[in-house]
């Protein structure tokens, strides 16, 4: 939801840290962002993107690989970012190692069958989140893109 008010830390509110979409050509949104509230209620925990099987995906910053492999039975990639932001990708079968560096575009992996919900063949779940996983704060991925327009509004009016 882009009319949310967030504290973002000052590394991420730089235009240089703005992400870009993990797949191409721009995908189509299949399932949108439903933030949990508190944080471990149910709710949608990033995107659903319309993509291929076997279709490449790419970090969507500059960051470290945290995490490369199976979760709950599925595979995934997570990157730490620059400012404490956290992204990940499922399912993706890894080209990427734990502590490895990526650059913004670089390849994480690609796309597998298998995502559950998915109207297409292939469906890339994209999630963000800032701080560690116990007090994760789940943001709308699609809000940090650098092609979405930011409208700062008054505090007070």
């Amino acid at each position: 939801m882009l009319g949310v008010m967030w504290s973002w830390p000052a590394a991420a509110r730089a235009e240089g840290s703005r992400l870009h979409w993990p797949v191409a050509p721009r995908p189509a949104v299949t399932r949108g962002f439903d933030a949990p509230s508190p944080n471990w209620n149910r709710g949608h925990r990033g995107v659903d993107l319309a993509a291929a099987p076997q279709q490449p995906v790419h970090a969507a910053g500059p960051g470290t690989v945290v995490f490369a492999g199976m979760l709950a039975g599925r595979p995934v990639v997570s990157i730490a970012h620059p400012g404490g932001l956290r992204t990940s990708y499922e399912p993706v079968q890894a080209a990427v190692r734990p502590g490895q560096t990526v650059s913004t575009g670089q390849l994480l992996g690609t796309l597998m069958e298998g995502h559950p919900g998915c109207p297409v063949p292939a469906c890339l779940h994209w999630g963000a989140m800032w701080g560690a996983a116990a007090n994760a704060d789940y943001v709308n991925p699609l809000g940090l893109l650098a092609e979405t327009l930011i409208r700062l509004k008054p505090l007070s009016g």
